[in-house]
């Protein structure tokens, strides 16, 4: 029997698109709970599990990288986004049968390694189904489509997490890999395989993108840095929206590594932790169309304030909780210490409640982000703001799971609540233009580019003492780490699109020196692997050697980024301001 052309059909089209998310969030459910539950129950510290966590949301950070790619090679046999979809998919069944064959916790670094390019692929084939929904859907199905999809995910989540944890108890740890990596095949045999995408007619343009290959993909991405650079820096309102995407919205602990951890060491079976984890998909899920509602008749900034205030509750409550029966340090997972009912009790509501608040914010903000995108660039600003929600959740991961070993949970859960609710300071800002020219840019757009390449180039000279100083800073030394990697990251991409915008405005030095530092502050992030990179450089330089020049270049780089940046910022960014109407 021949499968439908789901692509054919209104009611297929929207089917489609439910299932192909759904395969986005299978993955992330099986990581963030399923895995994460099973490696807290092996021993694995709640650091470890933090940087895990983070790792396999980080090739989101960076999806915008794929579209160039995604948009220049194209199969005309197999369908342009259909061959992509297809591939991917089948890289992300095949990293996860790897799995099966890795030992844990013993290789960790390898299941994670293996993961987070499982993860890369997954990324790129969201890239991929947006293009595809770009061309499909129709005007009008665009609206239910969108919301198929959101629920798609969701389920995909349940799935991966709640499912999986069900179904250890009879097919075993391991099994799971070949179980998740069935499911996104399925998805792959009876949708992706019977689609008919449209045949796009090759022009002499296209032929002359395709044999350019990668050159013509790294100008698209040149073009992108470009266009994202001007946008968010044309209108308070774009400019707000790059802190507010860069900070948590609202308490986040609840969703992340620190929920799976503690539901383990509070001695919650399998089972139990899989109808937690349900029950609060399903809450969710029900809250993210509640809040869309009340935001069309309410206002999306007045819902989005009280959702956040009010994620911040079940944190506290929790936190309460803990500090009142003395659960403080992170324990080992069967405990011969008796834990407190009301223990259990608190995890529960807490976790219910927040999933409830983090439903009402959900897509309040992805509106709220489209209301200060300039239309012009939508695609373009539209996916960073949304890398860089991804982003945040990344180093929330990460600093929750090195703050959970070095402070405790009722502390981490204090900060968590706490630095929250620091986006709330941004939500005056983002308002949404009044006119459509206001929209493209304002005539403020020069001074933020100088304050935003100054604030960065100070935060860059602020790591020398920190390094100089980084024993006396103790438990939180990790946690700096973290947020001096941030900055790198961002300097670097400023220093890469900032050079592009202002051309010979920089001169030739400026420029130069800007394609130089770049990745070497990239290349900062190896910092915390220098005793293996020596270990590996030692045919060619003894250890003392190979780590004194390692040393001379932490402390280098950040200098010159800092003192490039500062020049920067004394440049004249005239080509922000708006072109003025004939």
């Amino acid at each position: 029997m021949r499968l439908p052309n789901l692509l054919g059909t209104r009611n297929g089209r929207l089917s489609a698109f439910f299932f192909l998310y759904m395969t986005e969030g299978i993955p992330l459910g099986f990581a963030a709970t399923a895995v994460a539950t099973q490696l807290r129950r092996m021993g694995v510290g709640p650091a470890e599990i933090g940087a895990f966590v983070a790792a396999f949301y980080l090739p989101w950070a960076f999806k915008w990288a794929f579209g160039p790619l995604v948009d220049v090679f194209r199969s005309e046999r197999f369908g342009h986004r259909r061959a992509w979809i297809f591939g991917t998919q089948v890289m992300m069944a095949a990293t996860l049968a790897v799995l099966i064959f890795l030992k844990l916790p013993d290789q960790l670094a390898l299941f994670t390694a293996i993961l987070l390019l499982h993860n890369t692929f997954a990324a790129m084939q969201d890239v991929a189904i947006d293009s595809l929904a770009c061309n499909v859907l129709q005007e009008d199905e665009r609206g239910l489509a969108n919301g198929l999809m959101f629920a798609g995910a969701s389920v995909g989540q349940a799935v991966g997490g709640s499912g999986v944890l069900f179904l250890m108890a009879y097919i075993g740890f391991q099994s799971s890999f070949i179980f998740v990596a069935l499911c996104i095949l399925a998805v792959t045999g009876l949708v992706v395989l019977p689609m008919k995408e449209a045949l796009v007619q090759a022009t002499a343009e296209t032929a002359n993108k395709a044999a350019s290959g990668l050159r013509h993909a790294a100008g698209e991405m040149r073009d992108f840095a470009m266009a994202a650079f001007r946008s968010f820096l044309g209108t308070r309102g774009a400019f707000a929206g790059v802190f507010f995407a860069l900070l948590p919205a609202g308490a986040m602990s609840l969703s992340l590594a620190l929920q799976s951890n503690l539901s383990v060491e509070l001695g919650l079976n399998d089972d139990q932790v899989a109808w937690l984890q349900l029950f609060s998909t399903i809450a969710s899920a029900a809250a993210m169309v509640i809040g869309g509602m009340l935001s069309d008749r309410l206002g999306r900034r007045r819902v989005l304030s009280v959702s956040i205030v009010l994620m911040s509750l079940p944190v506290l409550y929790l936190m309460m909780v803990l500090e009142q029966h003395g659960y403080v340090m992170p324990r080992e997972p069967g405990s011969a210490i008796e834990v407190p009912a009301a223990l259990v009790t608190a995890l529960w509501v807490s976790t219910i409640a927040f999933n409830i608040f983090l439903g009402l914010m959900y897509g309040v903000r992805s509106a709220l982000f489209m209301d200060v995108t300039n239309p012009k660039v939508a695609a373009t600003q539209f996916t960073a703001y949304m890398a860089l929600m991804n982003l945040a959740i990344a180093y929330t991961a990460t600093w929750q799971g090195l703050a959970i070993e070095a402070w405790g949970y009722p502390l981490t859960l204090a900060v968590d609540a706490v630095f929250g609710l620091a986006c709330l300071a941004l939500l005056p800002l983002m308002k949404k233009p009044a006119s459509e020219r206001e929209q493209i840019g304002d005539a403020h757009a020069g001074m933020r580019a100088r304050r935003s390449a100054f604030g960065l180039g100070l935060l860059c000279l602020a790591w020398l003492p920190y390094w100089a100083f980084r024993a006396d800073t103790g438990a939180a030394q990790a946690i700096f780490n973290t947020f001096f990697t941030l900055v790198f990251v961002v300097a670097a991409l400023f220093m890469l699109a900032g050079r592009e915008v202002l051309g010979a405005a920089a001169g030739a030095t400026l420029r130069r020196a800007s394609i130089w530092l770049a990745p070497l502050l990239l290349a900062l992030y190896l910092r915390k692997y220098l005793e293996e990179l020596a270990a590996w450089s030692s045919p060619l330089l003894s250890k003392p050697v190979f780590m004194n020049l390692a040393e001379g270049l932490i402390y280098t780089v950040p200098l010159l980024a800092g003192v490039l940046l500062i020049l920067l910022a004394r440049c004249n960014w005239a080509t922000l301001a708006p072109v003025q109407p004939q």
